[in-house]
């Protein structure tokens, strides 16, 4: 099933990444009734997107939730401060796949589960990992797979990162191999 855009005007998506956005949510009809709202920031700490539910919705109905995705308006690419926009489409689809990927983890969690994470994910480094490896999971189940493996791919071999933020990710994520592994594991299941 195929999403169309009028489904996701009342949510706010940044013009520039529209119709990346919109390709990545067709990959999760289970979102079709979610509100999310997508905002370019300035600065995102430590990161170049991130999935959380909005404040002010976690304390009613999960049904009700509110999710947001930050995603960073500049993306520093071989050293050159470049709009995140400019990247390729398929590697926007992933990285938008995966952090859907973690609202897909969010849904079935109450509220007291959403801080008990917000906790883990501030102070375990081992449950930090466990939660990026959860949504990459969901993406590549969704059949993200070639989205997520090109996302890695930019990012590792690509973008020109310090080795410092390369090690990060390679610890953190799932490996393209164990990507693979689930891509095949999901194609025999089809």
């Amino acid at each position: 099933m195929k999403l169309t855009e009028t489904k996701y005007i009342q949510n706010s998506i940044p013009s520039e990444l529209k119709v990346v956005i919109i390709n990545a949510l067709d990959f999760y009809p289970d979102l079709a009734d979610i509100t999310i709202e997508f905002k370019l920031s300035e600065n995102i700490r430590k990161s170049v997107m991130q999935a959380q539910p909005k404040f002010s919705t976690m304390f009613g109905s999960r049904k009700k939730r509110t999710y947001v995705i930050k995603i960073s308006r500049f993306f520093a690419l071989k050293g050159e401060i470049t709009p995140i926009h400019m990247l390729p489409k398929n590697v926007l689809i992933g990285w938008i796949g995966h952090e859907l990927g973690h609202i897909m983890d969010y849904l079935n969690r109450s509220n007291w589960s959403m801080i008990l994470f917000g906790i883990g994910y501030l102070t375990s480094k081992s449950f930090i990992i466990s939660a990026e490896r959860v949504a990459d999971t969901y993406a590549v189940n969704h059949g993200l797979g070639d989205y997520i493996l090109a996302t890695k791919d930019f990012i590792l071999h690509q973008a020109g990162m310090p080795e410092k933020y390369i090690q990060k990710i390679n610890k953190l994520y799932l490996p393209p191999e164990e990507i693979m592994y689930l891509m095949e594991n999901k194609s025999l299941k089809d």
